[in-house]
């Protein structure tokens, strides 16, 4: 039982890192315009929350301390899915398809963390 709580926390682990590793190469791409690069730096902090704030909730100290920490891990990745809706990809398709999987995760990841909450509480 232990192992596969253990392999999960370690998926969703990953999971966080991948989607903020994800988010940096897409900014990477992006035009530089006012907009966009004041969006950027916003996208970059919340998706690199989401994750530095999951390893601190699976060191809490307490369960009160975990939910918190997961409460903030939802908030940071409905924060991020709130910033790349912003960004402007200046009609390219290929950019537009990547923005989109990308507010698709940040939505799962919302819900994933709602989900914990909900069973913690």
């Amino acid at each position: 039982m232990t192992e596969i709580k253990n392999s999960k926390q370690y998926n969703l682990e990953e999971r966080t890192f991948e989607f903020a590793k994800k988010v940096r190469i897409f900014v990477k791409k992006l035009t530089k315009t006012v907009a966009n690069i004041e969006d950027k730096k916003q996208v970059i902090r919340s998706s690199g929350s989401v994750g530095a704030n999951y390893i601190e909730a699976n060191e809490a100290l307490s369960k009160k301390d975990f939910l918190m920490r997961i409460k903030i891990c939802r908030k940071e990745s409905k924060e991020s899915k709130y910033w790349l809706k912003l960004i402007d990809t200046n009609d390219n398709l290929e950019l537009e398809k990547e923005k989109e999987k990308l507010i698709k995760e940040a939505g799962e990841l919302m819900n994933i963390f709602g989900s914990i909450i909900r069973k913690s509480g």
